[in-house]
């Protein structure tokens, strides 16, 4: 039988091992008779019961808690049973198939719900919007305590209120422009001058280009920051990789060329998710095992979200200072995309008595400025993190809701239909139905980011991403 949005569903929900407790979740239409067969007796909506759970031969699988939601007041909008019980996955299991299993006779089309299906009925039957749905996955993936309280505010609509509200402006000037072109008053009227329509625009783009900084943060703040430390051997890379994650995880030795391999390590650095990435240091080399290191080194910068160039204090260098240097930026301007900043660090500083420091970008290119610090004594590593959080966009405090690289996209196709709105409504004489027709193309994907308007293959994608049982 090919499986329905109406099927009622069933899965654990808990995640896969042992626990103290364990959840099972089923979510329909018509549970009732299902629900007396499977606990022997009827449930009082939100009402935790003590029940026991047999077998067909009447034999106890388990004792636990039964919570009843009665549509539409549960989470997904239909009919909602949960069990709670021991959380042994062999317990768990039984009971399950105990579920699916009278769920034939009880409860007919009932299956094992896919990844995300609980979720995506909640958003189906109007419970939360698509924003919320997914802020569901990515309070439960956080990595950070800041992305955890972002998801949170996005769940309970911070992000989508924006949104809509944004839409709402958008819409009631769309309103009034071709309510103006349908019923036309007088010929000799400007009708944007008549309604405010620059005016309007103004303030809705105003409005956009803030959601978007907002945006930029929060998607920075999910996804977090790859950054790859690269430099000529022996420059400090390995030491300040250490120094970041706060013990030795790579090994330091003052002989050139001592790391072969990357070495990633994902760390919280108050409250910015980083992957620090250590690399091995570039330099002409015939060694076949260490030309293997630097093109993965090579790899690894054209992945990156921001690279951390390190070089030594001049007088911490016992050759001329400028010959490695140079190489590394020779393979740097050759490997590195273009829209990559790259933020110097001169390392060692405790060596030639320079004063810790955090320079902006003097350089041309990509250049996001200089740092200087040493990796051994620390000084200077706390304005290394801050210029992180500028690099980041994190500068300015906590994001106020977490977001996708789907919603920026969303974003900024609108920001460009409202620039195109902007310009056909500073002619001498605009067209009012291309203008209207600009601000219909900014709104759809505004909408879509809540799921107003959203095509099966995109709620496919963003629901198969989701744990099962959630």
């Amino acid at each position: 039988m090919i499986a329905t949005e109406r099927d009622p569903i069933a899965a654990i929900a808990t995640a896969i091992g042992r626990g103290g407790i364990g959840v099972i979740r089923i979510s329909g239409e018509g549970l009732a008779p299902f629900v007396r067969a499977l606990c022997g007796q009827a449930l009082v909506a939100r009402h935790a019961t003590l029940v026991r759970w047999c077998d067909a031969q009447g034999e106890t699988i388990d004792q636990g808690i039964a919570l009843w939601f009665a549509a539409p007041h549960s989470y997904t909008g239909e009919e909602v049973l949960e069990l709670q019980g021991h959380g042994g996955p062999v317990v768990l299991a039984r009971l399950l198939n105990r579920v699916l299993e009278l769920g034939r006779t009880m409860a007919p089309g009932m299956r094992l719900a896919e990844p995300g299906e609980f979720t995506r009925r909640a958003f189906l039957n109007g419970q939360i919007d698509l924003a919320q749905a997914e802020a569901v996955a990515d309070l439960i993936d956080a990595s950070t305590e800041a992305a955890a309280r972002a998801a949170m505010r996005s769940l309970q609509g911070r992000f989508s209120t924006q949104v809509l509200r944004l839409v709402d402006a958008v819409i009631e000037l769309r309103a009034l422009i071709e309510a103006t072109i349908d019923f036309p008053e007088e010929d000799d009227v400007d009708v944007l001058a008549h309604w405010d329509a620059q005016g309007r625009l103004d303030a809705i783009r105003t409005q956009l280009t803030q959601l978007l900084e907002g945006a930029r943060a929060g998607v920075r703040l999910r996804q977090g920051m790859t950054v790859v430390l690269v430099g000529a051997p022996n420059v400090g890379k390995s030491s300040l990789l250490n120094a970041l994650v706060g013990r030795d995880l790579a090994i330091v030795s003052p002989l050139a060329g001592t790391t072969r391999d990357r070495i990633e390590q994902a760390v919280d650095l108050q409250g910015l998710a980083l992957t620090l990435v250590d690399t091995a240091g570039l330099r002409e080399s015939v060694d076949p095992i260490e030309r293997i290191g630097m093109e993965r080194t090579l790899e690894a910068v054209a992945r990156a979200d921001l690279v951390l160039e390190l070089v030594e204090s001049d007088g911490a260098r016992d050759d001329a200072p400028d010959a490695p240097t140079h190489h590394v930026q020779e393979l740097l301007a050759r490997h590195l995309p273009p829209q990559v900043p790259v933020l110097r660090v001169r390392n060692k500083i405790d060596r030639d008595g320079l004063a810790p420091g955090c320079d902006e970008a003097a350089r041309p290119g990509a250049s996001a400025g200089e740092v200087r610090l040493s990796a051994q004594t620390l000084e200077g590593v706390a304005l290394l993190l801050e210029r992180l959080r500028v690099l980041s966009g994190l500068s300015a405090g906590e994001p106020e809701f977490i977001a996708r690289e789907r919603h920026l996209q969303a974003l900024l196709g609108a920001q460009a239909h409202l620039l195109r709105a902007d310009a056909l409504a500073r002619t001498h004489q605009p067209a009012l139905e291309l203008f209207a027709e600009e601000l219909r193309l900014a709104q759809a994907p505004l909408a879509s980011i809540t799921g107003e308007f959203s095509a099966d293959d995109l709620l496919g994608a963003i629901f198969g991403r989701f744990c099962i049982g959630k």
